[in-house]
């Protein structure tokens, strides 16, 4: 297909800006913090989730443009956009979503939540005894901890760090003189100081729980900032917040040691340049200039917002214990085959009677710890390999690998990716503890980050080798395996055994694979495998044969597998995209996309898996893995995708996930082609779905109490 042929002659006319498309995620986010149907708490959560992603948003996604505009190139966007235009857009569109994110705290979330008993008070508000409460705790936990830092001939302009939350203070001195300080508010401290709590109000069980009352750090602070200028009289004290361009880039061909590098490369992106500038309506212009020319910033940079600037430390709000305002705990569940009651022998006996999978959230993250803990101890076990991506702090999957070398003496390789973003400093911890222990750690190959999900068991067996395999959509993180949907699946099918070898080869040596037997790895074989799945299924629609795609991803972007989508579009091939996050191809356009539907559900459970489902003429193919379907994943990373085969695998897959996904009517949006998204409802006599509330449920779980 051209885009002359098929009349969409510009990229416009193709493709969606993938900042703009970012943004409209966070808009779906915003939404669920508004919905009244989640409950109280979870909606403050969803607040503070946005908070966060707009701060990554602006750290590496404008970090990156505004690289790429102080340095003259001009990388157009897909769709046709420059850094420069790409950053107006994304600055007017970022600050309707802030704006709206405040008014939602504001006028909908702080007086709902009063009424409930959480009280989130701005210091003017203290009675007497509250104010004397939280000058105790100014004096002995906070005081001991600030330092003003002057701004004058003699002191330069002070580092402000990133996503810091600062004071900027006018002082004037015995002498007249006006001068600027700046006081950090410490990270270190709770943003939302806690007053004591009181009992009102009536719990579930009929019991009074206490009310919870709250006061915000920097006002605390700002209330005591004569202490801190002790024969100054304070003129002006303002809220600001920094954040800095943590796009970095490491040079591997000149690091000689990865590990050092990349220790150095973290500690660099609090010196990056500033990019965004937060301030609060009432700063006068005097100050925000003092600020914006010593951060090397012009005023399209400075976002003027309603305090409080930064709303990611309202997940502090959610961590009370007001579990009436939350929805309900669960338990995971465990397929038969791995329940204690059922399994008949070890864990690898469960996987030679057939492939497992795990469904998280709702399946749980156990079965994988087990499975390396038996490994270690397991003395028919000869080897373990896997590859660590973000595993978080406190690993118990890192332990089970420490355990297996150092209590058991194992044979164990790990990669550790270090170039995970934002997760550097955990996996440089973990990987220099498992070098320690004689782990054989790799950071993986030169210019490729490595993002697969790969546990490789080997296992003397009689006298044959079996290779034990888990796979999975998403890293080795039990925290998060409660929180984010993935999948998992174990296996000894020899060939993907064989395949795992080969994979493990190509990253800790110099093997050169070209060909693996079951698995589509990226950088190697997996664009031209995807593009062959696409075009057969393409030739059966135009062989008259049905045809169909379901494909979950994270996010969509490869120009290439748009254009391949829309020729299947064009030939018949009936096209379901369930995307969470960036979608830049445009679905629903006459002549070009009519024949495809994007759906997004963003709700209690963050989308992570990526699921590919191909009719191909009634012989199913079905595939899982850790790659979106965007040019870094197919190009520039280490990926994997594993073929789900199991009939009854593939129908839990086809039926319940994907077919729940395309069935929600209630949590769904379907994405417009100008690339807005419109909630689903349920019909008039239909009967609402919720695919995570569906999925939950079937095992057991309670969505709403």
């Amino acid at each position: 297909m051209t885009q002359e042929a098929g009349g969409f002659a510009t990229a416009r006319d193709l493709y969606l800006n993938r900042e703009l498309s970012l943004l409209e995620f966070q808009q779906r986010v915003l939404e669920e913090a508004r919905d009244p149907s989640n409950p109280l708490l979870e909606r403050v959560k969803f607040l503070a989730i946005l908070g966060s992603n707009l701060d990554e948003f602006f750290m590496v996604r404008a970090g990156g443009l505004s690289m790429q505009q102080q340095s003259g190139v001009v990388e157009l966007s897909l769709d046709g956009l420059t850094p420069a235009a790409q950053l107006a857009a994304i600055r007017k569109r970022a600050f309707q979503l802030m704006s709206e994110a405040s008014r939602c705290l504001h006028e909908e979330l702080l007086p709902a939540l009063r009424e409930a008993g959480v009280h989130v008070l701005d210091h003017a508000e203290l009675n007497e005894k509250q104010r004397s409460q939280v000058e105790r705790y100014f004096q002995q936990v906070v005081f001991p901890v600030l330092t003003p830092l002057a701004h004058d001939p003699g002191h330069p302009f002070p580092h402000i760090s990133n996503l810091s939350l600062n004071m900027a203070v006018l002082v004037r001195n015995t002498e007249g003189e006006v001068r600027f300080a700046r006081v950090k508010v410490p990270a270190t401290l709770p943003r939302l100081v806690p007053i004591k709590r009181s009992s009102g109000g009536v719990k579930r069980d009929g019991t009074a729980p206490r009310n919870h009352y709250f006061v915000w750090l920097e006002q605390v602070i700002a209330a005591h900032l004569g202490e801190l200028f002790h024969g100054m009289e304070l003129l002006e004290a303002h809220p600001f917040r920094v954040i800095r361009n943590a796009d970095f880039e490491i040079q591997e061909l000149e690091a000689s040691d990865l590990l050092e590098t990349m220790a150095a490369s973290v500690k660099e992106r609090q010196f990056g340049d500033a990019v965004h500038l937060d301030v609060s309506p009432e700063m006068p212009a005097e100050i925000r200039g003092i600020l914006t020319r010593n951060l090397g910033l012009v005023e399209r940079d400075v976002y003027v917002l309603p305090r409080p600037l930064g709303l990611a430390g309202l997940a502090q709000v959610h961590e009370v214990d007001r579990y009436d305002l939350k929805f309900p705990a669960f338990t995971p569940s465990l397929p038969a085959p791995l329940r204690p009651e059922t399994r008949e022998g070890d864990v690898f006996a469960a996987i030679r009677q057939g492939d497992l999978l795990l469904h998280h959230p709702y399946d749980a993250f156990d079965p994988v710890v087990e499975f390396l803990q038996a490994a270690a101890r397991d003395p028919q076990v000869l080897a373990i390999k896997q590859t660590l991506y973000r595993v978080g702090r406190d690993s118990p999957v890192v332990r089970a690998l420490l355990r297996a070398r150092r209590d058991y003496h194992k044979q164990v390789a790990v990669l550790v990716e270090l170039k995970a973003r934002f997760d550097e400093d955990s996996n440089i911890g973990w990987a220099r503890m498992l070098e320690h222990e004689g782990v054989h750690v790799t950071y993986g190959l030169m210019g490729l980050k490595t993002h697969c999900k790969v546990l490789l068991v080997v296992r003397q067996e009689g006298d044959e080798i079996r290779r034990y395999v888990h796979l999975g959509t998403g890293n080795y993180n039990h925290a998060t395996a409660r929180a984010y949907e993935d999948l998992g699946m174990f296996t000894c099918d020899p060939e993907i055994g064989a395949d795992a070898t080969d994979l493990f080869n190509y990253l800790t040596g110099y093997s050169a694979q070209k060909d693996y037997r079951r698995l589509i790895v990226a950088p190697v074989n997996m664009r031209e495998r995807l593009d062959g799945l696409l075009r057969r299924e393409i030739a059966h629609a135009r062989a008259g044969t049905r045809a169909r795609l379901v494909l979950k991803m994270n996010a969509l972007v490869d120009r290439q597998i748009i254009h391949l989508l829309y020729e299947a579009s064009q030939q018949g091939v009936q096209v379901d995209l369930i995307v969470r996050g960036v979608c830049s191809l445009r679905p629903g356009v006459a002549g070009l996309s009519e024949n495809i539907r994007v759906t997004s559900v963003v709700g209690r459970f963050l989308e992570h898996s990526r699921i590919y489902y191909f009719r191909n003429g009634g012989d199913e193919v079905i595939y899982a893995g850790s790659a979106d379907l965007m040019t870094r994943n197919i190009d520039r990373r280490v990926e994997v995708l594993f073929p789900v085969t199991s009939p009854s695998l593939q129908r839990y897959l086809r039926d319940d996930v994907l077919g729940g996904y395309l069935a929600d009517n209630a949590s769904a949006r379907a994405m417009q082609p100008g690339g807005g998204y419109t909630r689903l409802r349920p019909a008039e006599g239909e009967e609402p779905v919720q695919v995570q509330r569906q999925l939950l449920e079937s095992r057991g779980g309670v969505w709403r109490r």
